[in-house]
């Protein structure tokens, strides 16, 4: 019988399951290529597709616009689904509620090779048209929650903080549909920009930045635990250096939504009094 992961004598490679184990290690490195090759077909066949059907504006595009209309179709995608099993998983994952840091990653893990699926064929897509679309601040982003993740999906450590942090991809619909408003031609000061652009700095800072100060009180409570000191140095190092990467990144991109829906909104508000004083 396998000694249970976190008892005494637990091995530090978690071998809580054997087989079982290695087998949802291979597992989750199966759905993180399905996940690179379904989102690169849904970029290349469906989004294409969808898109000239739906929008008239999207066939008078140019191509590097094209090819950043798709990523962000993509991108979408990606967020809904796994912001929504993330959601499910905090709620019902009764293991990793219980035991943070060593809890059952089976749901965890499948929802972390989602991602790092489409991590990948997002960093690919931005090597291949790195002139229109290439961000260094994505990049980092990419590369911190890939080098945190492969521990995660590896040996299944710290799965309630690696599933925590998708919570942050239930803002990225929002981001996304800015931009679709602009590329479009609809108005900034229109009623369906301001609604979304709202929606977007409220639920931007609810899922990455007011959980900032309670994420750090759950992880410094760790410290020192037996747990944690299991962890052994790198997967603590990836943990800690990739979640202040990840929240430096946060709080700059909250300034720019910040500092962009105040530049909306304080151009509309001359505009609409002048239209109320015409209209007097």
């Amino acid at each position: 019988m396998q000694p249970a992961r976190g008892g005494p004598g637990a091995p530090l490679t978690a071998t809580w399951l054997g087989a079982d184990f290695e087998d949802t290690t291979r597992l989750s490195y199966c759905v993180m290529a399905a996940s690179f090759v379904a989102f690169q077909f849904l970029f290349s066949a469906v989004s294409p597709h969808l898109s000239s059907l739906l929008s008239q504006r999207y066939m008078e595009l140019p191509a590097g616009k094209k090819c950043e209309w798709d990523s962000r179709c993509v991108s979408t995608a990606h967020a809904l689904v796994v912001g929504s099993f993330c959601l499910y998983i905090l709620a019902f994952d009764d293991a990793i509620n219980k035991d943070p840091i060593w809890g059952d990653p089976r749901l965890v893990k499948m929802n972390v090779a989602i991602t790092c699926g489409y991590l990948l064929y997002d960093m690919l897509l931005l090597a291949r048209y790195w002139k229109t679309m290439g961000d260094s601040f994505f990049v980092c982003h990419h590369l911190a929650v890939l080098y945190a993740y492969g521990y995660v999906l590896n040996r299944g450590v710290l799965p309630f903080f690696a599933n925590f942090r998708l919570i942050s991809e239930l803002s990225t619909p929002f981001v996304n549909q800015r931009w679709f408003f602009d590329t479009v031609g609809q108005p900034r000061s229109s009623w369906p920009v301001l609604l979304n652009g709202f929606a977007m700095t409220v639920v931007f800072f609810l899922v990455r930045i007011a959980v900032i100060p309670w994420y750090y009180r759950e992880t410094f409570a760790t410290f020192g635990s037996e747990a944690f000191e299991r962890l052994g140095t790198g997967p603590q190092v990836a943990w800690i250096v990739s979640c202040i990467i990840l929240d430096v990144l946060n709080v700059v991109w909250m300034y720019k939504i910040l500092r962009g829906f105040y530049k909306v909104v304080s151009k509309d508000r001359p505009q609409r009094k002048a239209e109320r004083y015409h209209s007097d």
